[in-house]
C-alpha cells in the first residue's frame, strides 16, 4: 500500500501543479503538452534577442561558448552573430517516457541472460552454497530468518560485491536473483519480508569502492584531477548503508552491537581505510588503470572461476547456461510494468514544474536562513537521485558544464551521484521482479539512507573542496 500511495501521490500533485502552471505562470501554457507528448530536448520560446539585453554573465559565457544553460532556458549565438533564446525540455513526456522504460528493459535483456546463464552454472557445481557458507556467519546476523545455508546468502553477496565496484550491470541480475531466493522462503508472497527489507535497503545505499562512471565522465568533461571525488564518494557511500542497516536493524529489532556484526563493519571500514591510503597516492593515469582493471578484472575472475568449478564437478556448462539465460530474459520482460507505472510518474512529477518549485523553495529558504548556499546548485542531483539514476547523471554532467567540473557545484553533483542507489527505480524493478506488492516500510528507510548520504555529502564537499567556487 505504501507504493500505491506515493505512486498515486505523484500522478495527483503533478496534475495539480501542471494545472496551476498553465493558468498562472507566464508561458506556462504549454506544459500539458511537455507532459504527455514532449521529449527531452525539444525547443519552445525561441527568439531573437538584443546583445545589449544580455546579462554580463551570459555574454561572457557566449564569447568563448556557443550555449550558455540558466535553468531550463538556452542562450546561443548563432552562426552569422546573432543571439538567440530559447527553452529546452529536459526530460521525457508519458508518451516518451513509455517507449524509454521498455528500451531500459530490453537493455536489460542480454546483461540479465549473461550472467543469469553464468549464475546458473555457479549454482548447478556449488558455488553458491560455498558462498552461502562464507558469508554466513555475518549474515545470519542480519537475515535471522534465513535457513543455515540458504543459496540467498551467496547471491546477494554477489550482488553486494558487484556493487562496491560499480558494476551496475552486474549487481542488477545478482540483486534479482537475490530477491527470487528470499522470495522462496517468504511465507506471505505479496508482502515484503524482513529479509528482503534488509536486503533491499543495504543495495539502495549503494555503499562503493570505486565510482568507475563518475570519474569516466568527470575527465570527459576536463576535470583537472577527475579521481578528486573518490573519497568523499566511499565516505558518503559507506554512511549512507550503516544508516540504512540501522534503521532497519531498529524496525526489526536486530541487536547490531553483536561482536560478529561490529567484527565485519570494523573490517569493511578497515579495507575502505587501506585503500583510500593506497589510492591517495596514485596519479590520475594509475587511477584510471586501477580503477579499471579492478572492477572489469573481478567480473572476468568471477567467469573463470564458475567455468572451471563446472568442468570440475562435471556440470553441463553450457546447457546450465542456457537455462539461467532463459530465466534472465524472462525477469527483464516481466518488469517491464512496473519500470512504466514508476518511470512515468517520475516524469510527470518532473515535467509539471513540480521538482523546480521545491528546488527554488529550498533554495530561498537557505538563502533567508543565512547559509553558504552553494551547495544549491549541486541539489538537483541529489533530489533526482533517489527518482532517476540517468536523471542524476545527466543533471551532474550539466552542473559540470554549467559551472565547471572543478567548481564546488560540480564536484557536489558528483558525491551525490556516487552515494547511493536510485530508490524509487530499485523499487520498482526488484520488488516487481518477485511480484511484492505490500513493500512495507522499504521507501521511508531508504529514502532516511539517501538523506543521511546527501548531508554526508553536503559536508564532505565543503570539507575537501570548501576553496573552490
Amino acid at each position: 500500500m505504501a507504493l500505491s500511495k506515493i505512486w498515486g501521490a505523484f500522478i495527483i500533485v503533478s496534475i495539480f501543479a501542471a494545472v496551476i502552471t498553465c493558468v498562472f505562470v507566464p508561458g506556462g501554457k504549454d506544459v500539458f503538452s511537455k507532459m504527455v507528448v514532449g521529449k527531452a530536448g525539444d525547443t519552445t520560446h525561441s527568439q531573437t534577442i538584443d546583445s545589449a539585453k544580455l546579462s554580463p554573465v551570459v555574454a561572457k559565457a557566449l564569447l568563448t561558448n556557443k550555449e550558455y544553460k540558466d535553468d531550463d532556458t538556452k542562450y546561443a549565438k548563432t552562426a552569422d552573430g546573432k543571439f538567440i533564446t530559447y527553452k529546452e525540455q529536459g526530460v521525457d513526456g508519458i508518451l516518451a517516457t513509455c517507449t524509454s522504460a521498455v528500451n531500459l528493459c530490453i537493455g536489460l535483456i542480454g546483461i540479465m541472460a549473461l550472467f543469469m546463464g553464468f549464475m546458473s552454472i555457479a549454482e548447478k557445481a556449488g558455488g553458491i552454497r560455498f558462498l552461502s557458507r562464507l558469508i554466513q556467519p555475518f549474515f545470519s546476523k542480519l537475515f535471522p530468518d534465513i535457513p543455515d545455508g540458504h543459496p540467498a546468502f551467496g547471491h546477494m553477496m554477489l550482488n553486494f560485491s558487484a556493487n562496491l565496484l560499480g558494476l551496475d550491470n552486474a549487481a542488477t541480475p545478482f540483486g534479482i536473483k537475490a530477491m527470487e531466493s528470499l522470495q522462496e522462503i517468504n511465507p506471505n508472497k505479496e508482502t515484503a519480508s524482513n529479509s528482503q527489507i534488509m536486503f533491499l535497503c543495504l543495495h539502495a545505499s549503494g555503499l562503493t569502492l570505486i565510482p568507475v562512471s563518475i570519474i569516466a565522465l568527470r575527465a570527459k568533461q576536463g576535470a583537472l584531477n577527475p579521481t578528486d571525488i573518490f573519497i568523499p564518494c566511499m565516505i558518503a557511500s559507506f554512511v549512507a548503508t550503516i544508516v540504512a542497516m540501522l534503521v532497519v536493524s531498529y524496525k526489526q529489532k536486530i541487536n547490531v552491537f553483536q561482536p560478529v556484526i561490529l567484527g565485519w563493519v570494523l573490517g569493511i571500514s578497515a579495507l575502505i581505510a587501506l585503500l583510500v591510503v593506497y589510492v591517495h597516492h596514485l596519479d590520475k593515469t594509475s587511477m584510471d588503470s586501477f580503477s579499471g582493471m579492478l572492477s572489469n578484472g573481478i567480473i572476468l575472475l568471477i567467469f573463470l572461476l564458475i567455468a572451471i568449478g563446472g568442468l570440475y564437478k562435471k556440470v553441463n556448462i553450457y546447457d546450465a547456461f542456457i537455462e539461467g539465460a532463459k530465466g534472465g530474459f524472462e525477469t527483464a520482460v516481466r518488469i517491464i510494468p512496473y519500470l512504466v507505472g514508476m518511470l512515468v510518474a517520475i516524469s510527470m512529477l518532473r515535467t509539471s514544474g513540480v521538482f523546480d518549485f521545491i528546488l527554488n523553495g529550498m533554495q530561498h529558504l537557505f538563502a533567508a536562513c543565512g547559509f553558504d548556499t552553494r551547495f544549491v546548485k549541486g541539489l538537483p542531483t541529489a533530489l533526482l537521485k533517489p527518482l532517476s539514476g540517468s536523471g542524476a547523471r545527466g543533471m551532474m554532467v550539466d552542473t559540470m558544464k554549467t559551472y565547471g567540473a572543478d567548481s564546488f557545484a560540480g564536484r557536489l553533483s558528483s558525491i551525490f551521484v556516487g552515494t547511493s542507489d536510485t530508490t524509487f527505480y530499485v523499487v520498482a524493478v526488484y520488488f516487481g521482479a518477485v511480484a511484492v506488492k505490500n513493500i512495507r516500510y522499504s521507501i521511508g528507510a531508504m529514502l532516511l539512507a539517501d538523506l543521511a548520504g546527501i548531508i554526508t555529502s553536503i559536508l564532505l564537499a565543503y570539507l575537501f573542496f570548501g576553496s573552490a567556487l
